[in-house]
């Protein structure tokens, strides 16, 4: 039973992370995204993480899991609405890629792996794919999204949430140390 859990939990970090590191493989294929595609990516990878987070409110009886899956839901609604507003001054409607499609389908996938662990299972699996899903996050912002973001407003907007995912991933590996010291 152990290897099948560790298979699921492998499999859930790896599919949002595979996800997240085409940007990186669009980038150098020529295929820079546009800044349109660069608010559906960041929308869309918000979504992500909210949705992720409650499904572990919904699931997890751990305090700290639970604390740091709050965050998310808080962190994240506020930062959707922050892209939400800047779209709408900027006159920039999120823009479908493949980037953003593809996000969205290992999203499905990593939830429905999610969904199928309970306990423990379900909470280590949660936070390493929060760990690595903020990793690669944060690779995706600072080495494709903001160098390629063309409108100023849209390029300082990047750089000043880079902190708060800096901030999501230390907490998650926080998390993860503390499960990982609980017998």
């Amino acid at each position: 039973m152990f290897g099948l859990r560790r298979i699921v939990t492998i499999g859930a970090v790896l599919g949002c992370t595979a996800a997240l590191s085409w940007i990186a493989d669009a980038r150098t294929a020529g295929d820079a995204p546009t800044d349109p595609q660069i608010v559906g990516i960041v929308v869309t990878a918000n979504q992500i993480d909210i949705d992720h987070a409650k499904v572990a409110l919904s699931k997890s009886k751990n305090k700290e899991v639970r604390a740091f899956a709050q965050q998310m839901v808080t962190d994240h609604k506020a930062l959707q609405k922050s892209v939400s507003d800047l779209g709408a001054k900027l006159n920039v409607t999120p823009a479908d890629s493949e980037t953003r499609n593809s996000l969205e389908s290992q999203a499905q996938q990593t939830t429905e792996k999610l969904s199928a662990l309970n306990g423990r299972a379900f909470d280590k699996a949660y936070i390493e794919n929060e760990v690595s899903y903020h990793q690669a996050v944060i690779n995706a912002v600072s080495s494709v999204l903001i160098p390629n973001a063309q409108n100023a407003e849209l390029k300082g907007a990047l750089q000043s949430a880079a902190p708060l995912f800096q901030g999501h991933l230390e907490h998650a590996q926080t998390v993860k140390a503390d499960l990982g010291n609980k017998k």
